[in-house]
């Protein structure tokens, strides 16, 4: 999910900001340039952390600008299939819940909740499950499992994530903690 990486980019320093501490104007570049950006296979940039390495400056013909290739440690947040996510249940809708995991939303169907049949409380703004009653609404924690990724670079918003809960071990926090009480009751 968070990871850390060394990248190298070449950035550009504009011509007014020459001669000032080339460290800090090298990593206000890149943080105005990549955080909060999305890169298919890097994931998307939360945090441009310390800048390691600054090349020798190039000028190009034509570009008052001075061009430095620069190696940087970076924290990213980078979904992957069938990874165990925790989150908090940020809106519920008819067809199920956005769920924030990280900086991105995913969709937890409502046929990826539960084995029970769910019905939408509109008034309440929760799904309650037919059998046990359980409700799943806003601000609920839950643990789930990433079975769908469409990332979107040009609007990361627009990313698709999507969830399940139709396994051991997931769904709502307090869910698991009843079943893990029940499994103690079981043992005694």
């Amino acid at each position: 999910m968070y990871i850390r990486i060394r990248a190298v980019d070449v950035v550009r320093v504009p011509p007014e900001k020459l001669g000032v501490d080339l460290q800090a104007v090298v990593k206000g570049v890149l943080r105005d340039r990549l955080e909060g950006r999305m890169d298919k296979k890097v994931g998307m940039f939360i945090v441009i952390e310390e800048v390691r390495d600054i090349k020798k400056g190039r000028i190009m013909i034509g570009d008052a600008g001075v061009y430095y290739e620069t190696v940087f440690d970076a924290l990213v947040f980078r979904p992957k299939m069938q990874e165990i996510v925790e989150g908090v249940v940020v809106e519920i809708v008819e067809f199920g819940a956005f769920v924030e995991i990280g900086p991105l939303d995913g969709l937890l169907h409502i046929s990826q909740i539960t084995d029970e049949y769910i019905s939408y409380d509109e008034k309440g703004a929760k799904l309650v499950t037919k059998d046990t009653g359980r409700t799943l609404g806003e601000g609920d924690r839950l643990r789930a499992r990433i079975v769908a990724i469409s990332l979107n670079e040009q609007d990361p918003g627009d990313s698709k994530i999507g969830l399940t809960m139709r396994q051991p071990g997931l769904g709502k926090l307090e869910w698991i903690e009843e079943e893990r009480e029940k499994e103690k009751k079981k043992e005694e």
